[in-house]
C-alpha cells in the first residue's frame, strides 16, 4: 500500500476591531495525514471532471510517455500513453490505417460521461493494448 502525506499551512486575516486599524494574521498548520484510498488522485476529463485514469498508469511507448502526432487531416495532437483507463468508452471498429504505433490498430476513445473525444485505444493482435490520451483534454492532479 502506498501512503501519501499532505502538509499545508493556511493563513487567515483577522478583521480590524476599529476602522483604520490593521488586523493580524492567524496561521493554522495542519499536520501530515495519510490519504485514504477514496481520496486517491485521478487524471480527469477537462470537460466534465470524470475520473479517467491515474498518474501511476503512465507508461512509455517507443521510449517516451508523451508524443506529438498529426492525423491525415493535419490536426496535431499531443498524447500521453497510459496502461489503463476507467472513464472511457470506445467508438468505431479497430483500424490499422495511419496508426501512430507500428503493429497496433486503434479505436477512438471517448469520455463515458460527456462523450468528449479523449484519444485512442491502441491494440495488438493477442490482446496487448494501451491508451493514447490527448493531454490538453485532461486535468492532471495537483
Amino acid at each position: 500500500m502506498i501512503s501519501t502525506t499532505l502538509d499545508y499551512t493556511t493563513f487567515f486575516r483577522i478583521p480590524a476591531d476599529k476602522p483604520g486599524e490593521e488586523g493580524g494574521t492567524i496561521t493554522i498548520e495542519k499536520e501530515a495525514e495519510e490519504r485514504s484510498p477514496e481520496e486517491e488522485e485521478y487524471i480527469l476529463c477537462r470537460q466534465c471532471h470524470q475520473a479517467i485514469t491515474k498518474p501511476a498508469d503512465r507508461i512509455a511507448m517507443q521510449g517516451s510517455h508523451r508524443h506529438t502526432f498529426a492525423n491525415p487531416h493535419g490536426i496535431v495532437f499531443e498524447i500521453g500513453c497510459f496502461r489503463s483507463v476507467s472513464g472511457c468508452g470506445y467508438a468505431g471498429v479497430a483500424s490499422d490505417d495511419f496508426s501512430w504505433f507500428a503493429g497496433y490498430s486503434w479505436r477512438v476513445c471517448l469520455c463515458t460521461m460527456c462523450l468528449t473525444h479523449l484519444g485512442w485505444k491502441f491494440s495488438m493482435t493477442g490482446g496487448e493494448h494501451f491508451h493514447g490520451l490527448i493531454l490538453d483534454r485532461l486535468i492532471e492532479p495537483g
